[in-house]
């Protein structure tokens, strides 16, 4: 039954909800890259929190103006308009009080969304609003959603998407260097406030699918997920929203399988799990690569050791030294270096004594500081440099006492 949700064979409405997710996975995970490198996380939640009362808000017009109150496009435009007076907020406090950021942040999330839940009481007692269901907003809810909301959350998501890609440069230099995108003449607080838009259309966009207490996972993980794979900006950017649209139209799938199962944390849950297997398997930060290259240092320290005892006739004790040794070819069982052993011990010895030479010369020995003992010495100097030592060295030594 999986295969058949994936495929896209479970019905109209599992098609719609699982398109739409994965177009507000695509713009949420490339959005929330900004907000990662910029190291403003926290925002997200503000903002997402900050959406509650003007949802409830939203309701009671729309029932005052004798319409049911469930309109998404209504519930949508309220919860932007509180959104964004709660971003003023943050940062009125932050630039005209002592608060920091955060702090002013936590107070703006705790008192929104304090507000919010009590109009939620209040719409509850409403001779309209008892079937509200304004509480799946909390988590999300996509049971009987509609085309012309699939449609609506569907086409938010790709057009927050493109202006990201629209404006991805300025952007990517702001979260970099602010000061540095000042003197190329980048308006920072405008690119800081288009973040914080783009932010905004995200969290009420997905308001009906994630609901605004998980939508800050689906800004955060993706973007998170990307950056074990890869040191470049522009394909963080790429990969964040190529895994959060996985996450949404996965969770969507499998949501789908069983009535029972809500979409918004299985979104997220998807995503997590995504997270998980890029920290443990990517190639470049992932735990096993740390792993692999901490183990290859262990063993080229072992080598290097161990040449070095043969070169100056000392006896090798260590076990795994012994068996590098050995299984490379370069000593024999009786503790004997072979031919090629000797030859490679003293390439080893040469390279040392080249390194203690360096720390001794007058106008290089700030290069001396590369020297990490595995390091050769010909990745640090030039050839004729390297002669200049070999002729203050007059022949080769031995290192030790």
């Amino acid at each position: 039954m999986l295969t058949d949700a994936l495929l896209l064979q479970l019905g109209y409405n599992a098609t719609l909800v699982a398109l739409g997710s994965a177009a507000l996975g695509l713009a949420a995970g490339a959005t929330g890259t900004f907000l990662v490198l910029r190291k403003r996380a926290l925002v997200s939640d503000a903002v997402s929190h900050a959406t509650l009362p003007g949802l409830a808000l939203a309701f009671m017009v729309m029932v005052a103006l004798g319409g049911d109150g469930r309109g998404l496009a209504g519930l949508m435009a309220g919860s932007a308009l509180s959104a964004f007076l709660g971003l003023l907020c943050v940062s009125w406090l932050t630039r005209h009080t002592r608060l920091a950021e955060d702090a002013a942040i936590g107070s703006v999330l705790s008192v929104f969304f304090g507000f919010g839940i009590v109009l939620l009481t209040v719409v509850q007692t409403m001779s309209a609003g008892r079937q509200a269901g304004l509480e799946s907003f909390l988590l999300g809810s996509t049971a009987g959603m509609l085309f012309q909301d699939a449609v609506l959350i569907a086409g938010g998501g790709l057009i927050v998407l493109a202006l990201v890609l629209a404006l991805r440069r300025p952007m990517l230099m702001v979260a970099f260097d602010p000061g540095f995108a000042e003197t190329q003449g980048i308006p920072v607080a405008r690119v800081d406030l288009a973040i914080m838009a783009l932010v905004m259309a995200i969290t009420v966009v997905g308001l009906k699918v994630v609901g605004l207490i998980l939508i800050v996972a689906l800004l955060i993980i993706p973007a998170v997920t990307a950056r074990f794979w890869t040191n470049r900006a522009d394909r963080v950017v790429l990969l964040a929203g190529l895994f959060g649209g996985l996450a949404g139209y996965s969770g969507a799938a499998i949501s789908a399988t069983a009535p029972d199962l809500p979409t918004g944390p299985i979104i997220v849950l998807v995503g997590f799990g995504l997270f998980v297997l890029s920290l443990l398997f990517a190639p470049g930060r992932g735990v096993l690569a740390s792993v692999l290259r901490h183990l290859r240092f262990q063993r080229r320290v072992h080598l290097r050791q161990g040449l070095l005892s043969l070169a100056m006739g000392q006896p090798v004790y260590e076990g795994l030294t012994r068996r590098m040794l050995r299984t490379r070819g370069l000593m024999r069982a009786d503790g004997v270096p072979t031919d090629e052993g000797r030859a490679q011990a003293q390439s080893a010895l040469r390279d040392e004594n080249r390194w203690q030479a360096l720390r001794t010369s007058t106008h290089l020995s700030e290069l001396a500081t590369r020297d990490d003992g595995l390091t050769g010495i010909e990745e640090v100097l030039t050839p004729d440099q390297i002669a200049d030592i070999d002729a203050r060295l007059r022949g080769p030594r031995k290192v030790g006492p």
